[in-house]
């Protein structure tokens, strides 16, 4: 007996080492390898943050690649396991974008202002210059040292000497002349004419100065060969942190708004990034010019979204009433045709309508209305009806599908229960199965007001936003929305504004996380009164 015992307790010891000893080794290699990636790609990152300086990203990148690797080669953290791709993807699709967004709805980015003050110094002596007309051909010999192009050219005295863009140009102790007569330095590599015809662009833009002060002109060349000494119309004190102009004796100071202002107001660009605070929140409800466009681009929103989810909402609900009455026949090919537009890909839709709707070609003209002149998509009101038509034949196939669960998931016997008591077929609808059917879809209402308040892709591929109202201050049409307005603001147009169009983005996501708040309460409310 005692024996069986010991022999059962050891045949269980045993199993439980195999258990423990049976490691599967394809799951371990694909392991090592995407942690392997995962740690070469975070230990290359590190040190180009580590060469920059930013030491706050630094140890959070060491940190985040530390925590997954101990999460994922220990044997009791699945839950983290499973947790972890969510959080990174959150991070790098959600977060990092809100951050960022923020961030810039705090400076003045934007066009002109997208620099450092380095870099925007940098630029204007560059665009200030002028060939000096007593400038002598200078012949020269374009090189390319690593990743950087610079000039060999002799002085008066015979001597060679090397510049670059960063750095004025130097005696060079050993040049070698090849027979054809170019000259080529060690680590350098001298460019014939294959080479200039490679790198025209980069060599065209090269300036190269003269000596350390940058009065005494700098360096550029048109074809490779011959370059010109150009002077700088206007000169920087480093000392006073100040532009003067050459010929007017005009003084640019930093004035604090991110670029150099003169005494009358003239400012020289570009200008450069800084931190406004909350000027450009301030900008967005203080001038009158923005502020009325966006007043009127948010009223157009708040109707367009809420015509447009009530329309579908009311047209599935219809049709799904109409289609759930189990006397219709054919309900199985009709529900399969009515999920089409929901099927076929949005903004293909959108292009499609764009051409029926087109006022001299289009098929609704030309075909239905035999040959007339509507500007559906030029007229400011007909435009707004066109987007609202064409969001309803999008919009309707997901209220249809989600009103049919709804109905079919109320059960009959409530029906029964009510026909019995001597009600009509419309107060069991209004009366039983409506308020039952919103407890459900009420959530999904608001997303889809949510999701309908910035459906970018409509109003886009539609009308771009069209017509294009001419006494708005901001590059704005009569349909524009106002995530198409930021579009607008942010990418299209000479001026570009990344810094406002940032602070319309915050503004519009507590407009929608405010607008959700409200109607799911309302919803919740609504399911306790069911």
């Amino acid at each position: 007996m005692r024996h069986d015992v010991r022999s059962s307790a050891q045949h269980k010891r045993a199993l439980r080492l195999c258990s423990h000893a049976d490691i599967r080794m394809t799951p371990l290699i694909i392991k090592i390898v995407i942690l392997g990636f995962l740690d070469a790609f975070s230990l290359y990152a590190a040190f180009l943050l580590l060469s920059s300086q930013r030491w706050l990203l630094f140890l959070a990148l060491l940190g985040i690649t530390a925590l997954i690797n101990w999460v994922y080669w220990s044997k009791n953290k699945l839950p983290a396991k499973y947790l972890i791709p969510g959080l990174v993807f959150l991070f790098v699709f959600q977060m990092f974008a809100i951050g960022y967004s923020t961030y810039v709805a705090f400076t003045n980015y934007g066009t002109g202002h997208n620099v450092d003050k380095e870099h925007a110094i940098s630029s204007i002596v560059q665009a200030s210059l002028e060939k000096d007309p007593d400038s002598d051909p200078v012949p020269i010999t374009v090189v390319k040292c690593g990743n950087d192009f610079g000039f060999i050219y002799s002085d008066p005295a015979g001597n060679y000497l090397l510049g670059k863009p960063d750095s004025p140009a130097q005696k060079i102790a050993h040049v070698e002349i090849d027979p054809q007569g170019i000259p080529s330095v060690p680590d350098c590599h001298s460019l014939d004419f294959a080479g200039l015809l490679q790198y025209q662009n980069e060599i065209s833009e090269l300036s190269v100065p003269v000596s350390a002060d940058l009065r005494d002109g700098i360096l550029r060349t048109a074809d490779g060969t011959t370059a010109f000494i150009f002077h700088s119309t206007v000169e920087y004190d480093p000392q006073k942190d100040t532009f003067t102009d050459v010929e007017s004796g005009v003084v640019y100071r930093d004035a604090g708004v991110g670029a150099f202002v003169s005494d009358d107001g003239k400012e020289l660009s570009p200008g450069w990034k800084i931190n406004v605070g909350l000027a450009n929140f301030v900008k967005a409800f203080s001038e009158k010019g923005i502020r009325g466009s966006f007043f009127s681009v948010f009223v157009w929103t708040i109707e367009y979204s809420l015509v447009s989810v009530a329309s579908t909402f009311a047209l599935g609900l219809f049709l799904a009433v109409a289609f759930n009455n189990p006397r219709m026949k054919g309900r199985r090919f009709y529900r399969s045709l009515l999920i089409l537009p929901y099927a076929f890909p949005g903004f293909l839709s959108a292009l499609v309508w764009a051409g029926l709707l087109n006022e001299k070609f289009g098929f609704i003209n030309q075909v239905l209305l035999g040959g007339a002149d509507i500007p559906w998509l030029q007229s400011p009101v007909l435009a707004k009806i066109s987007i609202l038509v064409v969001n309803l034949w999008l919009g309707f196939p997901y209220m249809f599908l989600v009103c049919m669960g709804a109905l079919q998931s109320i059960p009959e016997d409530i029906s029964e229960a009510a026909k019995l008591d001597g009600a009509s077929a419309w107060q069991i609808f209004r009366l039983i199965k409506f308020p039952l059917l919103l407890v459900s879809v009420a959530p999904l209402l608001i997303s889809s007001f949510a999701m309908t308040f910035n459906n970018f892709n409509l109003i886009y591929m539609l009308t771009s936003g069209g017509p294009v109202d001419s006494e708005s201050q901001l590059n704005i049409g009569s349909t524009d929305i106002l995530i198409s307005m930021v579009y607008k603001l942010a990418f299209v147009g000479a001026n570009r504004d990344y810094g406002l169009a940032s602070a319309f983005a915050i503004i519009i996501f507590f407009i929608v996380a405010l607008i959700s708040a409200i109607g799911f309460r309302m919803s919740k409310s609504l399911e306790e009164v069911n």
